[in-house]
């Protein structure tokens, strides 16, 4: 097995912390409002669960700026080695802290380390992956990130929010030895700081090819940050490609976001007992969980097989399809009609909802980000791409509850499906197929 792999696994592990920060909420806010389970002296209001929902998004709004800054100048191994610490800090203080402030102050740094993870993992594993190979290693970051989920929906209810948090905190603990001790520098980033050497060494060390064959991948690296050189936010604006490249980076996240997915991974439990399905809301929680889990293979099996663009469009119809019938079914038992005789349709629905959103909308947005800038304008394309994605799961952590019971929760979710049907034409006619295509051949389509 080719050495990539192992820095890709090992690398992402980051990646299944940060997805146990996403849906640590599901099983804790409940517990938080419990006057007999709270760590505070008194039980927390809808606003402050509100704030402990919404605040590790608006720290990942800032993550990918700084994060970024630093995979730029000190390398994205030891980026994503220095993103894992606030993870340790963080369940250390949701384990062991008593007043609301320590609570905030561990779902904003963990927010700020959840937004650095998601720019920075996908640009280190887009260039240590081979042209062959790079969609179904983006892919696998969607395959932890899954794990993550579904470890907190199963966990958390069924043990203490100490046991939880302090369990949690190994995770990170482990990452920090394995990836220092396994993971390899970015041969970009040391011929971007023209250390090529050490760029041929890690070249060696990932592909584990003849030294013909490392040399050969090492000039066009050359040739291409040669050629690139160094750009600044504006450089985006100033061709063809790279605004189209920028534009569509935006459309991916956003359309991702209003598809309804971290409503759904926060208040995963909220919404089942709201919905009034006759199973348990925890273990609604965990099939849907089980469900992304298992279905976060498929996608790295079959996206060099059909391509990017087929994948998202079959993700949004399928979304579309699922969130209109789940708004009926809770729009009907809102206004106090009989619906026991389809009491199995939220959780149907959201297992639809899942499998379709993560063939595409939930992995690929990520993966096709780190194909389609240059490396000169990749970091800072890529912290502007995230900061906006994380705002808009801010806005809407913090305000769905609030939006739902004003409308209530069935129109909530046909409102996400109008953004998901809007998505259809945007993945048909905007987006760019990038399967099996050379970083150079990317730029030259977006250019043409």
């Amino acid at each position: 097995m080719s050495y990539v792999y192992v820095a890709a696994f090992t690398g992402n592990i980051i990646s299944f912390i940060a997805a146990t920060c996403l849906t640590w909420t599901s099983p804790i806010l409940s517990q938080l409002q419990d006057k007999d389970k709270t760590p505070f002296s008194s039980v927390l209001t809808d606003d402050e669960t509100s704030w402990i929902s919404s605040l590790l998004p608006l720290g990942a709004v800032f993550g990918p700026f700084v994060y970024g800054y630093l995979a730029d100048k000190i390398g994205r191994k030891f980026t994503l080695l220095i993103c894992g610490t606030p993870f340790l800090v963080a369940f250390l203080l949701l384990a062991f802290g008593k007043a609301l402030w320590m609570y905030y102050i561990a779902r904003f740094i963990s927010g700020m380390s959840v937004g650095g993870v998601f720019t920075v993992m996908p640009m280190y594993v887009g260039e240590i992956a081979e042209d062959s190979n790079r969609g179904a290693l983006g892919s696998t970051m969607n395959v932890f990130i899954c794990s993550g989920l579904l470890f907190t929906y199963s966990v958390g209810p069924y043990v203490s929010m100490v046991a939880l948090n302090l369990t949690l905190a190994l995770f990170p603990a482990a990452y920090l030895v394995l990836f220092f001790l396994l993971g390899p520098e970015s041969p970009h980033y040391y011929v971007s700081k023209h250390r090529n050497e050490e760029a041929k060494a890690a070249l060696q060390k990932i592909r584990g090819g003849g030294e013909e064959a490392v040399d050969k991948e090492l000039s066009q690296i050359q040739e291409k940050i040669k050629e690139e050189g160094r750009g600044t936010f504006f450089d985006i604006f100033k061709s063809k490609g790279l605004t189209k490249a920028f534009i569509i980076s935006l459309g991916l996240v956003g359309f991702q976001q209003f598809s309804g997915i971290n409503a759904v991974l926060f208040y995963a439990s909220t919404i089942f007992e709201d919905a009034g399905t006759s199973l348990d809301s925890n273990i609604c929680s965990i099939i849907i969980g089980l469900t992304q889990f298992l279905t976060s293979f498929v996608t790295p099996l079959i996206v060099e097989r059909l391509g990017r663009k087929v994948l998202l469009l079959f993700s949004a119809v399928g979304m579309m399809v699922s969130e209109v019938p789940l708004g009926v079914y809770c729009f009907l038992n809102d206004k106090g009609n009989d619906v026991s005789a389809i009491s199995f349709l939220p959780i149907l629905c959201l297992i639809t909802y899942i499998i379709t959103y993560n063939t595409a909308y939930g992995p690929l947005p990520w993966a096709i980000m780190g194909e389609l800038f240059p490396a000169n304008v990749k970091s800072i394309a890529s912290s502007v791409t995230a900061a906006f994605c994380w705002f808009l799961a801010f806005l809407i952590t913090k305000y769905f509850k609030a939006v739902s019971d004003a409308i209530q929760i069935g129109p909530s979710f046909w409102i996400f499906a109008g953004f998901c049907a809007a998505a259809i034409p945007f993945s048909f006619f905007y987006v760019i197929e990038t399967k099996g295509k050379s970083l150079k051949e990317i730029q030259d389509i977006l250019n043409s």
